[in-house]
């Protein structure tokens, strides 16, 4: 049976279609075509039985003695039973000895049942059944009391006696064998039918799979995911579904792939001016120890912290793009928490002030609570108040304020020009005003990312009066939610 299983596991899908609509057919055609045949069966058995009990007459007395008292085995035309040629009839004694009627040419065989009726004759009461003659053939048996009748007097049921009547079945077995050959052959069509419809079917049916089977091996085999599986617009099928769901992963695998490469491509220009610049100051310094002319000491301090500030900043454009290279699916469950906003809001604070000692930094800060990662969002909000102190002018003022899950950082510094906005959080974008400044261009970004995994919404806008507003806004409470019960 196992291996049976494994065979047909192994066919191919609509192979295994087509067989299961054939064998499903054939199961219907096989019971419809046997409860037919047992219900024509029955309707033919019932007329049988029906045209014997019509059969049964009461016999004259005189009748009744010619044959008890001879027994004639062939006896006169004047006794009889029925009208039909073909009935046989006989009478049964009590001992088992029976007397033929003339339309019979052989007789019944006796049973216990016969001899039973003889014993105990009931004429209400008759038992059908079915037997054989002499000769093997099959017979529908009917044994009924024997019923006396003399004109002007009432009927008289003759003891020690039963009437067997009988006919045969061969017409009727004919009939059946015939219909039985009739509905084998048509089931033997329509499970054949049913085969070809349902491998048609099937064909018709995973055309669009095999669509989507050649789609997917040219995508492994050439890695392009420009292909698309064309879908009907109206259509909502199981097929449709699948067709959608994999033009939207092809779509997005590729756009991912595209950002993966722009950001490759982006990161190896950004770090080509730092090595570069770092290459040049080391060739310097090498030359100097080679040559044995030692550069002047102001010129080595000043090369040697030209070389510390482009180690700074690869280490933290590294550390960008490793912050950019995390999933970007959302909330990163197992590290997130219950972080208390205005406490990293505090922390950003400090290290902003020692960044811009010449600067104003008023804060208005009131209790927040949000579930975010507490490194990332101390990074955000980080990056937001080092973009304030970069464009602010010395001695300026930054204004901070968070409220009600909305934090804002105002500068007052050249602000952003209306066309520059919408690409403020791309990735490696800079303004052009500002790209002789220290930077990567990955802050924002940064920002706008972690932003989205917290929940919440970041933008930046002109301010009144000149500068620009940073704005955040996360989803939380003023007081922080109860603890999570510990799972087991």
């Amino acid at each position: 049976m196992s291996s049976v299983v494994r065979r047909f596991r192994s066919l191919p899908i609509r192979s295994r279609l087509a067989l299961l609509v054939a064998a499903a057919v054939a199961f219907a055609v096989a019971a419809v075509s046997v409860t037919c045949w047992f219900i024509v069966q029955g309707k033919l058995y019932d007329e049988i039985d029906n045209d014997l009990k019509s059969s049964v007459a009461p016999l004259r007395p005189g009748e009744f003695q010619a044959l008890t008292h001879e027994c004639l085995q062939t006896p006169s035309d004047s006794l009889g039973i029925g009208s039909r040629p073909k009935t046989y009839g006989q009478l049964v004694r009590a001992d088992g000895k029976l007397c033929l009627f003339p339309s019979s040419t052989t007789q019944v065989r006796v049973t216990g049942d016969d001899k039973a009726v003889a014993r105990n004759p009931d004429p209400n009461q008759g038992r059908i059944r079915d037997g054989t003659d002499d000769h093997g053939n099959k017979l529908r048996v009917l044994t009924t009391a024997v019923v006396i009748k003399e004109e002007d007097l009432p009927p008289v049921v003759a003891a020690d006696h039963s009437l067997v009547i009988a006919l045969p079945l061969k017409g009727t077995q004919s009939t059946l064998n015939e219909l039985a050959l009739i509905l084998l052959l048509v089931s033997g069509v329509g499970v054949l039918g049913a085969g070809a419809a349902g491998l048609t079917v099937a064909r018709a049916g995973l055309r669009p799979v095999d669509k989507l089977t050649d789609a997917v091996e040219h995508v492994a085999r050439t890695e392009d995911l420009n292909i698309r599986i064309p879908v009907e617009d109206d259509s909502e099928d199981e097929i449709a579904r699948l067709s959608h769901s994999f033009n939207a992963m092809t779509s997005a695998l590729a756009s991912s792939r595209d950002l993966q490469q722009q950001l490759i491509a982006d990161a190896g220009h950004e770090l080509r001016t730092p090595l570069t610049s770092l290459r040049t100051n080391i060739e310097l310094l090498t030359r100097s120890e080679e040559t044995g002319r030692p550069l002047p000491e102001a010129d080595r301090k000043a090369l040697l912290a030209s070389v510390k500030a482009q180690m700074t900043e690869l280490a933290a454009l590294i550390g960008d793009l490793q912050e950019l290279s995390r999933p970007d699916t959302g909330q990163h469950s197992g590290r997130t928490q219950i972080v208390a906003w205005q406490d990293t809001v505090e922390s950003a604070l400090r290290r902003a002030r020692l960044r811009g000692p010449e600067l104003t930094i008023t804060a208005d800060i009131e209790p927040w609570f949000v579930r975010a990662e507490p490194s990332a969002l101390e990074r955000a909000v980080v990056n937001i108040l080092d973009n304030a102190v970069k464009f602010s002018p010395e001695g300026g003022t930054i204004e901070v304020r968070l409220s009600e899950g909305v934090l804002t950082v105002r500068d007052h510094g050249p602000g952003i020009p209306a066309d520059e906005l919408p690409h403020v959080f791309d990735r490696f974008w800079r303004s052009p005003s500002a790209r002789a400044l220290p930077g990567s261009g990955l802050g924002l970004s940064i920002v706008a990312r972690t932003v989205q995994q917290a929940g919440g919404e970041v933008s930046l806008s002109p301010a009144d009066g000149g500068g620009t507003v940073a704005t955040v806004r996360l989803p939380g409470a003023a007081v922080p939610p109860p603890e999570d019960p510990p799972t087991s």
